[in-house]
């Protein structure tokens, strides 16, 4: 098991990086389906923040996530950005009307924002080490 360990966390990294960085040309592009998400968000919040500020800022810490998670000592802190931005965007699908299903994408979006929450949190356990070597730093 302790061979297959590396591999699968390998693997849960490359899914995160992978859709976020496909996920990225369509925020920074401001693609109609990322306008219409934020413009959703931003209607029923009052926060005019979210279009376009939010989604660029949404688009540039995925990418930062997606960097961290291959930089071997920062693998904890983009795992935790990870996690920390899908449990947005499920609580956005869950609680705004925004809902589930997207643009008629059969729930894709909320399910590989699933997938990614759950990568995210498997992953800040196995590299869990590395946060603790910083809490002792200090």
């Amino acid at each position: 098991m302790e061979r297959k360990t590396p591999l699968i966390m390998t693997i849960l990294r490359l899914y995160i990086a992978i859709v976020f960085i496909q996920s990225l040309f369509f925020k920074f592009n401001g693609a109609p389906e990322s306008i219409y998400i934020f413009t959703t968000l931003k209607d029923w919040s009052g926060i005019a923040l979210f279009e376009p500020q939010g989604r660029l800022a949404v688009g540039s810490a995925e990418l930062i996530a997606s960097l961290l998670l291959f930089i071997p000592s920062t693998q904890f802190f983009g795992a935790a950005l990870a996690t920390g931005i899908m449990t947005g965007a499920i609580f956005f699908h869950l609680f705004t009307p925004l809902g589930i299903e997207v643009f008629d994408d059969g729930g894709a979006l909320f399910a590989m924002a699933c997938g990614i929450w759950i990568a995210g949190w498997i992953l800040m356990g196995f590299y869990r080490e590395q946060l603790t070597k910083l809490i002792e730093r200090s």
